[in-house]
């Protein structure tokens, strides 16, 4: 069954700008993710600071690489966003708990969903935003 939304083509400037602002939530998320494995002393501290255990660090931070994985790849990065999105909603609560500023995760998960909608001519269909 066909639908009846008709959507214009992404612009290169809006799917450059998609491309750009993906890569960098990309990027930050691939930083995270080996500090997460390679449990330099700040990241075994930052876990106990959050009141997780510390050999929760490796599993954490291969579920953030896995999710940040699924969303690099164009044909996966709708799966991957839902993914990242659960990820930073766990972060956002985590730090809620604690007490702490928590907008960063936020930020970021605003980005994965920015970065998509710029890029995906489906997502517009879904989410239409009127000027």
């Amino acid at each position: 069954m066909e639908s009846a939304t008709q959507t214009a083509p992404v612009s290169k400037a809006s799917l450059w700008a998609g491309r750009i602002i993906s890569g960098l939530v990309v990027l930050f998320m691939l930083f995270n993710s080996v500090i997460g494995l390679m449990q330099p002393p700040m990241a075994v501290q930052g876990l106990t600071h959050l009141g997780y255990p510390t050999n929760l660090g490796v599993p954490i931070a291969v579920i953030m690489l896995v999710c940040t994985i699924v969303y690099a790849i164009p044909q996966t990065s709708f799966l991957g966003a839902l993914l990242l999105t659960a990820y930073l909603g766990g972060a956002t609560a985590s730090h809620v708990r604690i007490g702490e500023p928590f907008f960063m995760p936020i930020v970021v998960a605003v980005l994965v969903w920015a970065g998509l909608f710029l890029r995906l001519d489906r997502l517009r269909t879904l989410i239409p935003l009127r000027s």
